[in-house]
Parts: C-alpha cells; sequence; structure tokens
C-alpha cells in the first residue's frame, strides 16, 4: 500500500511563501477587492491644551473650533493667534458639549480625537471635499487675488467654520453653490471687484431642508463677519479676520 508523501517543512514555507507573493501580485493588480480606503491622517496633538498655552498646536485648535465662536447672534470670532485665551476657551466648551464631551474648556485625548474625526486624509475636512470650492471655470486655487496655497488654506479654515454650522443644523447637507473664484470668473458671474471669494474666504451655501433664515441664525454663530441674504442661498465670508485683504470689518445684511 502506498502512503501519501508528507511535504518537508522546508517544502511547506516555500509553498507559504510562493502563495504570499501571488496574493501580494494580485492585490497590486487590483484584481482583489481587499484593499480598504486609507485612514484619515490624524492631527499630532503631544499635549493637553487650555487657557494660557500658546503655540502652532494652539493656532490649529482655534481653526478647528472657529466655528463655535458664540451662543446666539454675534459679531465675533476666535482669533487665530496661538494663544488660547478666554475666547478660545469658550469656543472649546461648546464644541464639547456639541459632540458630548466633558465641557471643562480643556483639549485632552477625548477632545483631540473629537477634533482629529472632522479632518480627512488630504487636509479637508469630514464632510467636504477641496473640489466643492474650485473656482467653476476650471482654474482650481488659482487665478485669484492672492496665491494658490494660501487660497488652499483659507479654504480648509471656512470648512471647519462650515463643519459646526452643519452641526448646528443636526448635521444637515450643505451644498457649496460658490467657493473660490478666479479673477476672471469672478469678473464673468458680476461678483464685487474685491469679491471675498476670490481669497478662498467666502462661500455661497445652501443647507439641505432649512431656509434662508435658519442658516442665517446658524452663520451668525459661528464666526462668519460677512453674511448676505440672497432668495435661495446665503452668502457667508471670514472677511474681518483678514485684513490685509481690504475689507476688515463686519458686514451682515440679513
Amino acid at each position: 500500500m502506498t502512503h501519501p508523501r508528507t511535504p518537508s517543512p522546508a517544502r511547506s514555507r516555500a509553498a507559504v511563501r510562493v502563495l504570499t507573493l501571488l496574493l501580494a501580485a494580485l492585490l497590486s493588480l487590483g484584481t482583489v477587492g481587499l484593499v480598504s480606503a486609507p485612514e484619515a491622517s490624524a492631527y499630532t496633538w503631544t499635549r493637553t491644551l487650555r487657557e494660557g498655552s500658546s503655540g502652532a498646536d494652539v493656532r490649529e485648535l482655534q481653526i478647528r473650533v472657529a466655528g463655535w465662536a458664540a451662543d446666539g447672534p454675534s459679531r465675533t470670532h476666535v482669533a487665530v493667534d496661538g494663544q488660547f485665551g478666554p475666547g478660545t476657551r469658550a469656543a472649546v466648551v461648546r464644541f464639547q458639549r456639541a459632540y458630548g464631551l466633558t465641557a471643562d474648556g480643556v483639549v485632552g485625548p477625548a477632545t483631540h480625537a473629537a477634533l482629529n474625526a472632522l479632518e480627512d486624509a488630504d487636509g479637508s475636512t469630514r464632510h467636504f471635499d477641496f473640489a466643492e470650492f474650485h473656482s467653476k471655470d476650471g482654474a482650481g486655487f488659482s487665478g485669484g487675488k492672492v496665491g494658490s496655497a494660501e487660497v488652499r488654506e483659507n479654504v480648509r479654515r471656512l470648512m471647519y467654520k462650515l463643519e459646526a454650522v452643519r452641526k448646528k443644523a443636526g448635521n444637515a447637507p450643505i451644498t457649496v453653490n460658490s467657493g473660490f473664484r478666479s479673477a476672471s470668473h469672478n469678473a464673468a458671474v458680476g461678483g464685487a471687484s474685491n469679491s471675498q471669494h476670490m481669497y478662498g474666504i467666502a462661500a455661497d451655501i445652501v443647507i439641505s431642508g432649512r431656509s434662508v433664515s435658519q442658516t442665517i441664525g446658524y452663520a451668525q454663530t459661528s464666526g462668519f463677519s460677512g453674511i448676505i441674504r440672497y432668495s435661495t442661498f446665503t452668502h457667508v465670508d471670514s472677511r474681518a479676520e483678514y485684513p490685509a485683504y481690504g475689507s476688515a470689518s463686519y458686514y451682515w445684511a440679513v
């Protein structure tokens, strides 16, 4: 009687290596749908932040809680200056309350995690993409009043305010009708000669299931210094935070 031959340990290891290489090749060709989406790259918070802290991480914190500037309609905004003062603490407390965290104004691991849950791998935010804010003439973030890198960073900051508006609206989706505009596109649509859209600090928005009046109400608590009512959409911008752009005063035409 012939007995089946038992593979040697060396042959078994070789077979495993071959199978591993074959699987890797198939994955690289995209023929096996086992590759998961890349995870968002989380900001590295290295310490607990509280009133009195200062530095680049405080500045990033201020960008992310800028949409929590007030409890009611108020012409105020969170200064992005890297100094953790009373205004920043108050915004942190509002953010913490909104996300079910201990509202103590101290930014520790739980708050770090909530802040990072709002970011996406490419630097945009959870519910907004950079492409939504591209100039409608195909210019992307080019051809405006400032360079494309500056526009992109301005748009990123704008996104965090809009994340706050979305949260206040019960997580209702927001449509961006117009974000950044190149100078030529702004002229083509009849925009103001120094439109905030050309700097990447403005957006014309519609919130699903919410009226223009409701949208204005959310914007008035979210640090927006420019708010303009239109019949079917709302214009929001952050002009007071960018005095170098030439429009430092608040303008609420609501």
